[in-house]
């Protein structure tokens, strides 16, 4: 599976394509940091990192999108930037019709770190060790796009094996009603 994990914002946003599944090593595949200057107007911010991140989409192909969602703070202006921000991956997901999963921080810090009050160099420290790279990402929105991914791959893979197993067991209880009715119906005939 490969997974593109986007840490939103405007000022920089942070991009990790990663590859692997459950059980198997995870590798980095590509890392970067969309930046947009603060003096350009919002709509031309967010052009700017839809563009950036539909080449990213084209370029890697991935299975699957990794956004962290966004919470409140209490830098309301801040926030609003973030969430357009976060606006624009989904869109791009739901353009091409991946799978798009949303992971808070606490999510993301758990699943990477086991700890969800990780600080952002223990998250840098794992995603590194992780995925077996020389030195660590930089900035921390590229550490934080990468462990989005490596939090879809781990967390999405479990989560869709889940996801299949009910269906599966849904769909066999469904056939054996149906057969059971059907019995009921043929020997209801006979009579």
């Amino acid at each position: 599976m490969r997974v593109m994990g986007v840490d939103p914002g405007l000022t920089r946003c942070g991009l990790g394509v990663v590859e692997g599944g459950l059980g198997q090593p995870l590798r980095m595949i590509a890392v970067g940091v969309v930046r947009t200057p603060t003096s350009d107007e919002p709509a031309e911010r967010l052009l700017t990192l839809q563009t950036e991140i539909d080449e990213w989409l084209a370029l890697y192909e991935p299975d699957a999108v990794a956004v962290e969602r966004v919470f409140a703070k209490a830098n309301i202006k801040g926030i609003m930037g973030t969430a357009q921000a976060s606006a624009v991956p989904m869109l791009a997901a739901a353009r091409l019709g991946l799978p798009l999963a949303l992971y808070t921080p606490t999510e993301v810090k758990a699943a990477v770190t086991g700890s969800g009050r990780a600080d952002k160099a223990q998250v840098t420290a794992m995603v590194t060790r992780i995925l077996r790279l020389d030195t660590p990402p930089k900035p921390a929105d590229a550490a934080d796009a990468l462990a989005l991914a490596i939090c879809h791959v781990w967390r999405g893979t479990a989560q869709n094996r889940l996801q299949v197993a009910v269906a599966a067991q849904a769909a066999a209880s469904q056939a054996a009603a149906s057969q059971a009715a059907a019995s009921q119906r043929a020997k209801a005939g006979s009579r």
